[in-house]
């Protein structure tokens, strides 16, 4: 009788077990975004020969600047909207005497980027 008692505890706790794991679906999740968010009027501010400290400015303080040649700054951007989706951005700016000289990534280049500000 006990062995039977037993034995019916341990089966409906693992069919419960089954069942509650189908449930793993409806944990909220934060949308945590990470990196800098820019918009494509942020990266239409950008001009060539900008000093460093402009470009600072303009897009704020990079996520990543490259430890083996400084003449890079890395703008990434990824936000998680679900399990099977996530929106990434990514900008990277190079210089070459402290002066900015091109911009690449997920952002189209400005129209008038090589015009320089003082012009």
């Amino acid at each position: 009788m006990q062995y039977n008692k037993l034995l019916l505890t341990w089966l409906t706790a693992a069919i419960l077990s089954i069942f509650l794991s189908g449930c793993s679906s409806w944990v909220y999740r934060i949308n945590v975004p990470q990196g800098n968010f820019l918009e494509q009027s942020d990266i239409d501010k950008l001009r060539v020969q900008m000093t460093r400290e402009q470009v600072l400015y303009v897009l704020g303080t990079p996520v990543a600047k490259d430890a083996f040649d400084s003449s890079k700054w890395h703008y990434n951007y990824v936000f998680n909207i679900d399990r099977e989706s996530e929106m990434r951005k990514s900008l990277t700016v190079y210089f070459e005497n402290d002066k900015l000289v091109d911009v690449t990534g997920d952002f189209e280049k400005p129209a008038d980027f090589n015009t320089p500000l003082d012009q």
